[in-house]
């Protein structure tokens, strides 16, 4: 969950009354948030870098508010305070709306198609006469990044752009070039750079790193230009200074490029109604046109309402209520959705452009439940009476995991994911032999298939446990994961019991034991039929006759033997080792 904070002198200013610390703790718990701590800057540096690096720091007091990650309304003190005020019944809801700019021509954002090749897509506003103070600057600024850390994914979806409109002159011109061709002069920085020498110099900046490989691969950098070459942004790493905003703008222009054109609509949303309201006509947002490269023209913010209907049936039952429909419409309003009773149990929910959490009609019942109060719903026994227990297979798995334990073996718990070469060369195997599941974009080479065999994880944690005191005995009771056609999902998991014994002397005797110790704890003898033996098999994973395959009742379930000494070193170890690997599952 983002955690938001704000000063809480600040709050109660807004709020227009003061609250104790234990009041407002219990108004956010019914509000659907939790205030996570209450602390000052002073202490957050005292703690994290110590005493002598927070004198001079803000002793300010800071409430920490844990915001649920779809209510992007609520990550700025404008939308918290508004909010609430609602929620408490001072407030109704504003209507937020789009006008056209007095002169008539709304400022306009022409897309070229060479962005189509890294990001496509750009919408734009633009707050007219908006009043800037230090707090509120500040609130802005955070707005933007804690949207671009949540529903902006660091910036791959969407990048935001906010300009001084009175230093630049559009109409503005998105377009995309070669690094060496893009100069400017960026924020907060002396000189002018180009796109290469930027990517360069920001690779050393604890910040700006992380967003540098969104673009640093593509042959084409995104650039806004004004109408007389001034660069605005080069999104999504940095906007240019010559319209870095200050206290004293006026007029902001806000551009949003993305690669998600859904995901801009909303994030420009929300940065304008959250702070429309300081603007001189407060909750109206200037429309700007966005022009395609196909021709296709789009006047933006939508700040599109949109109505639902649903029952009170529907909301009395999921929640376990019994409220009147006109009652249920109230609370529904309390949260900001706007609510009217149309007939016959119906209610008529109007979700405005600041509520994108809101999707379902089982979005609309939660907030129906948060406003009603959790703590005033009558707790009741469950119409149907399950009993839990555990499932077959995890019961033999522990029961196992216990006695292995006794009988001097170490548990391991390894990775489910591996590289391929874990599976296949490093045991010995064809990639295409090990019905492996791959995943189609790892992001290391570490973790690039599903495991299909647990030995190779015990072996790297031999190989990482090297110097340890020699016997080392392991054992691990995991899934594997194995393809499989029959199965909706094409793959499906597999228990299997695995254990190494690793010294100077292979230790054949040792794992072959464990073996007879595991069949006498499932209570199957050795025997030919209903039984377990075992019988010569050749492997490569293991050494040419010293390797055996393992039966029980029938059915061939796993081996057991000494391992090949290519594989033991392509793991980096250098003792012989034995292991045991069967399939558990036959034996539920």
């Amino acid at each position: 969950m983002p955690t938001v904070s704000v000063k809480r002198d600040l709050l109660f200013e807004a709020l227009g009354r003061t609250y104790t610390d234990e009041q407002f703790d219990e108004l956010c718990f019914e509000f659907g948030l939790e205030l996570d701590e209450i602390t000052s800057e002073k202490d957050i540096i005292s703690r994290e870098q110590g005493d002598a690096k927070a004198e001079g720091a803000s002793d300010v007091i800071l409430y920490k508010i844990d915001v649920p990650a779809n209510r992007y309304d609520l990550l700025c003190l404008e939308g918290l305070v508004r909010g609430l005020q609602v929620f408490m019944k001072r407030i109704e809801a504003p209507r937020y709306r789009r006008v056209r700019p007095a002169s008539g021509e709304p400022q306009r954002l022409l897309i070229t198609e060479e962005t189509a090749a890294v990001r496509p897509h750009a919408v734009a506003a633009v707050l007219r006469n908006i009043t800037f103070t230090k707090e509120r600057y500040d609130s802005f600024i955070e707005l933007q990044e804690k949207l671009h850390q949540n529903v902006c994914r660091k910036r791959t979806l969407v990048a935001i752009g906010t300009h001084d409109l009175d230093t630049l002159s559009g109409p503005f011109i998105y377009t995309a070039k070669p690094p060496g061709d893009i100069r400017f002069k960026p924020l907060n920085q002396a000189k002018e750079y180009t796109a290469t020498e930027l990517m360069s110099l920001y690779k050393a900046d604890s910040h700006m790193k992380h967003y540098l490989h969104i673009i640093e691969d593509k042959p084409v950098y995104p650039v806004i230009y004004d109408s007389n070459g001034v660069v605005l942004s080069m999104p999504p790493i940095i906007n240019g200074d010559h319209s870095k905003i200050s206290l004293n703008t006026k007029n902001v222009f806000i551009e949003c490029t993305a690669t998600d054109l859904t995901k801009a609509k909303i994030v420009l949303d929300m940065v304008v109604t959250m702070f429309c309201e300081y603007c001189d006509e407060p909750f109206t947002v200037e429309e700007a046109e966005v022009v395609y490269a196909d021709g296709r023209t789009c006047m933006y913010p939508e700040l599109a309402y949109r109505k639902e209907r649903i029952s009170g049936d529907f909301i009395n039952r999921k929640v376990g209520i019994n409220e009147t429909t006109e009652s249920i419409a109230q609370l529904l309003t309390r949260m900001c959705l706007l609510s009217e009773v149309t007939g016959e149990g119906e209610i008529e929910v109007e979700i405005p452009p600041t509520r994108s959490d809101v999707i379902h009609a089982c979005d609309i019942m939660e907030d129906a439940a948060m406003a009603y109060g959790f703590n005033n719903i009558v707790r009741t026994t469950p119409r149907t009476y399950t009993v839990a227990n555990q499932l077959p297979i995890n019961k033999l798995t522990e029961l196992l995991r216990q006695d292995l334990a006794n009988a001097g073996f170490t548990e391991a718990l390894t990775f489910a994911l591996c590289s391929q070469e874990d599976i296949s060369d490093k045991l010995g195997k064809k990639i295409s032999e090990t019905k492996a599941a791959h995943i189609a974009n790892p992001k290391t080479a570490e973790f690039q298939v599903a495991r299909t065999t647990l030995l190779s994880g015990l072996l790297k944690t031999l190989a990482a446990n090297r110097k340890m005191p020699l016997p080392l005995k392991l054992f691990e009771i995991s899934d594997v994961v194995l393809k499989d056609e029959t199965k909706d999902v094409g793959a499906r998991n597999n228990r299997r019991l695995c254990a190494v014994y690793y010294n100077k002397s292979p230790g054949f005797e040792v794992i072959h034991g464990l073996l007879d110790r595991v069949m006498q704890l499932l209570e199957v003898p050795a025997g030919q039929d209903q039984g377990y033996h075992i019988q010569a098999a050749d492997d490569s994973t293991f050494f040419p006759g010293r390797c055996a395959e393992i039966f029980a009742r029938g059915k061939s379930i796993g081996r057991l033997g000494v391992l090949h000494p290519d594989v033991i070193n392509r793991f980096e170890l250098t003792m012989p080792c034995s292991a045991l690997d069967i399939d558990i599952e036959p034996f539920l």
